[in-house]
């Protein structure tokens, strides 16, 4: 058997005990899957003395980046701290060290990949990220490796785990919003301060890699439009079932005619339809391959376990060189090809509308009419009966249209003094 692979880790929290967890314990097993031992050097924390999740030897624990990484023993830093200050200068010396990268910070690839792909290069080593995207689904690994030799047409996934899990338990258990992030949180899928998971940003970061990945795109994640599930009320959760939907966080991105469209928005998706079914914490991904055609990775896409094995089979993969040689082979993150990116008015769905309306005659006229002088038709209404306040929701399902002329027909509907509040809309059956 080889020599051992030297690993330095820099951060131990949840996914970094995961971790630290399966190179202890299934240290026979992985040296049989590596062709070598993967030995733990070192690992960097913030605060020695912090109670952790895992059993780490305290021989193992440093707060001295320089120490660990100028280790001749180590030959791959594995960095799980998140963010991108600190991380992506620790990166930055690592590979200057001469040192292999193992990353699951889709924050850094997402905003700061081009400078940092550019010195693995310029030092000769690489970076395997696995772990950024969609937690135990190897989807990176899918789309660098198992479908390479498509031309990817479309991407759409459940990417964030938080988002999941609240709008299932608002359509499953009819939780209101503040009820089910409260137990998002307790069950550990949502952190103290959520705002990132429920805006839409998390996904944006994910699916702002997925794009450099699959369609070879420099976009940065504040160029993504994106919209959160903050907004997302129970009223259209219910009428988003009467419609035989249910409402989903979905990244998605579409390739048509050498244009790109990216967008993160809740969605009705049509039950029946596997990402429809994708409940809890749990992501997936259906990628369109041209060659392969219409494909669906499903698995668990937060918690410590699934993400640390997508970052062990990173430091396998590194272990045995095969990392090594796709990084340099694929030449992630350099130059792009001439993919043009595309306004998401131009995409064409049909949509969900909710109106709160006056209850009074001719108000559905007036909303169609409206809808009409887009060249916009109505496939499908619902009302129900007033509340007390003499006001009621009016569910309309369009037929296919540009989004830019559906924004177009909600900003005059917007100004009609029938409406109690503002239109509520969502792109349906993806």
């Amino acid at each position: 058997m080889s020599e051992p692979l030297g690993i330095a880790l820099l951060g131990c929290g949840t996914v970094g005990g995961g971790v630290v967890q399966l190179l202890r314990n299934r240290s026979d097993h992985l040296a049989r899957r590596a062709g070598r031992a993967l030995e733990l050097r070192h690992v960097v924390v913030r605060d020695i003395s912090k109670q952790r999740s895992c059993d780490v030897p305290r021989g193992l624990l440093t707060t001295d980046l320089a120490k660990a990484i100028s280790d001749s023993r180590v030959n791959v830093v594995v960095e799980l701290v998140g963010g991108t200050t600190w991380a992506k200068d620790a990166v930055l010396a690592a590979l200057a060290a001469g040192k292999d990268v193992v990353t699951a910070n889709k924050a850094l690839l997402a905003e700061f990949g081009t400078e940092v792909f550019a010195a693995a290069h310029h030092h000769g080593r690489a970076i395997a990220f696995e772990g950024s995207v969609a937690g135990g689904i190897p989807i990176i690994g899918v789309l660098t490796q198992g479908l390479a030799a498509n031309r990817i047409t479309r991407l759409q996934g459940i990417l964030n785990g938080t988002c999941n899990f609240v709008l299932s338990a608002m359509t499953d258990d009819k939780s209101d919003y503040n009820t089910a992030l409260a137990e998002a949180q307790r069950l550990g899928y949502a952190e103290a301060d959520p705002t990132l998971d429920v805006d839409g940003s998390d996904a944006a970061h994910k699916l702002a890699v997925l794009a450099r990945v699959a369609f070879d795109v420099a976009m940065l994640p504040k160029q993504i439009e994106r919209r959160g599930i903050v907004d997302v009320s129970p009223l259209d959760i219910r009428l988003a079932g009467e419609l035989g939907c249910v409402i989903k966080l979905i990244a998605d991105a579409q390739l048509h005619d050498n244009e790109l469209t990216l967008l993160v928005a809740p969605v009705l998706v049509r039950r029946g339809t596997p990402l429809a079914d994708v409940a809890g914490a749990y992501n997936a991904v259906r990628v369109v391959g041209d060659a392969v055609g219409d494909t669906l990775f499903y698995g668990a896409g937060a918690g410590a376990m699934p993400t640390a094995s997508a970052v062990v089979a990173d430091i396998i993969d590194m272990a045995i060189g095969r990392a090594q040689a796709t990084f340099k082979a694929m030449r992630l993150w350099e130059p792009t090809t001439g993919i043009r990116l595309r306004s998401n008015d131009d995409v064409v769905s049909r949509f969900y509308i909710r109106l709160t309306v006056a209850d009074k005659p001719g108000v559905l006229a007036e909303a169609s009419g409206l809808l009409a002088m887009e060249q916009i038709s109505i496939a499908e209404v619902i009302q129900h009966e007033a509340t007390n306040d003499g006001s009621t929701a009016l569910a309309i399902a369009t037929h296919l249209v540009p989004a830019g002329k559906l924004r177009a027909a909600l900003d005059r509907i917007n100004q009609s003094d029938s409406l109690r509040e503002p239109a509520v809309y969502y792109a349906m059956g993806l």
